[in-house]
């Protein structure tokens, strides 16, 4: 027996078995590409149960329908080992469970593993994940909760917390969490994110924006999503801020094009670029690129939340692969699952109008779109992707004449974006079209051009 870095002991194997179980911890929490050395170690050590379990793992979060046939290979040749602990044994379960498709399930698991092991943070970030994609914020702010006080002073565990605080909405408890993380290890990328989703909420975007730009060199070298990701909220900035050359300049040389088969920088993409032209910004032919990659995956509808960013880049497109997606989207929602009620309630009518509004039926986007937005935290993602919904929502409204709904929206937001240029320049349109041209001058010289 052997330890990793977190002090969970695992079956020795050879030096290099042990040096790439050392490199999937890390680099999975740290967001390194090395995580995917475990791979071709799995490869050349069968019979070593661990390894192949987190090879079997790390193909789950390929977010894709072929991800599951990908670790079962894995997972079968882990159930083959025999020189297991009864830790290795609990991650090979949670493995197995995933990989067949039982989700509520594997949360329980991780829950009961996280337990007896509240040092393995590799189940704890897991479980986060899958609170996270059904979302479930206050579980995942207890999944990382769990590694104290025995993991407290390792790195990357505060990041975590500090992201389950924010989505509970205890922003302060968040950026102590995440400022704490960052003075164990200045390179949690996860903490990074936290706080800035902390100061987007509190509309700190200047702020916000400085420190991201502060924190992006020590992006250098981290996995496309982790990296584009981070780049995407320093943009979020931007767009509030009416740095129009500064959002293309991030989607171009930061966000898009490092990994454009795997999902979550499509998704990313899609959505910076929907953000980019509902603030006004000429986003040329950018769309193209992101949509075609997109229709290479098909009818994917492995998540809610990926599945409608995927439709609404092939609608904006008028790529024909978003009608092959829509009425996959319907079949999903007929069919038997755990998360039917999601797919039937909140993410067809979701998708019926988020497509209905690439195509210009704004009518029909205000009613689907608006059964939706109330349960929305049901497909997963964070509050500001989420986002997203809510402004096409708006949009919409606008498009409609819908002035006195608009405004209401409008001012609710300015809560936590008030000196934002885009919704500002949309108060003065609406506070000009209901006859109240002294607000619409404030709004005005809230954002300047």
């Amino acid at each position: 027996m052997t330890t990793d870095r977190f002090d969970n002991s695992f079956t020795a194997g050879t030096p290099k078995t042990a040096q790439a179980i050392d490199d999937f911890t890390h680099g999975f929490l740290a967001y390194q590409p090395k995580a995917a050395n475990i791979l071709a170690a799995a490869e050349a050590a069968p019979d070593h149960a661990l390894t192949n379990t987190y090879a079997g793992m790390l193909w789950m979060f390929l977010e894709a329908p072929v991800a599951a046939l990908k670790a079962a290979p894995y997972i079968a040749r882990a159930k083959a080992g025999v020189d297991m602990n009864e830790r290795e044994h609990s991650n090979l379960k949670i493995a197995e469970t995933w990989v067949g498709g039982d989700v509520p399930e594997t949360m329980r698991l991780c829950e009961a593993h996280s337990d007896l092991y509240p040092r393995d943070l590799v189940i704890i970030k897991l479980a986060q994940y899958l609170y996270f994609n059904v979302g479930d914020a206050p579980s995942t702010l207890r999944a990382g909760l769990k590694a104290l006080p025995e993991a407290a002073t390792k790195p990357f565990v505060h990041g975590m917390i500090a992201f389950g605080y924010e989505q509970c909405h205890q922003l302060e408890h968040a950026e102590k969490s995440a400022r704490h993380a960052i003075g164990i290890e200045p390179t949690d990328a996860w903490a990074h994110h936290a706080i800035a989703h902390v100061m987007l909420t509190q509309g700190r975007v200047i702020e916000g924006a400085k420190f991201m730009e502060d924190m992006a060199p020590r992006w250098e070298g981290l996995n496309s999503f982790m990296y584009s990701h981070n780049w995407w909220h320093l943009a979020l900035f931007y767009i509030s801020m009416g740095q129009h050359d500064e959002v293309r300049a991030a989607y171009d040389t930061h966000v898009w094009g490092l990994e454009k088969n795997f999902a979550q920088d499509q998704i990313g993409a899609a959505s910076l670029l929907a953000r980019m032209e509902l603030a006004g910004i000429d986003v040329e032919d950018r769309w193209k690129d992101v949509a075609d990659h997109i229709a290479r995956r098909g009818p994917d509808t492995t998540l809610p939340f990926l599945t409608m960013q995927y439709l609404y880049a092939l609608g904006r497109s008028d790529n024909p692969m978003a009608d092959t997606l829509i009425s996959a989207i319907k079949q999903k929602a007929s069919a038997p699952g755990y998360d039917q009620d999601v797919w039937r309630n909140v993410a067809l009518p979701a998708c019926e109008g988020l497509l209905a509004y690439t195509r210009g039926d704004f009518e029909t986007t205000v009613k689907q779109l608006g059964l939706a937005l109330p349960r929305m935290a049901e497909i997963g993602g964070s509050h500001a992707q989420r986002d997203l919904f809510e402004q096409v929502h708006l949009d919409a409204l606008m498009k409609t004449e819908r002035l006195a709904q608009a405004q209401q929206v409008l001012e609710m937001r300015r809560t936590f974006d008030p000196d934002g240029v885009p919704l500002n320049q949309m108060l003065a349109e609406v506070y000009d079209k209901t006859g109240l041209p002294d607000l619409a001058e404030t709004a005005r010289n809230r954002a300047p051009a």
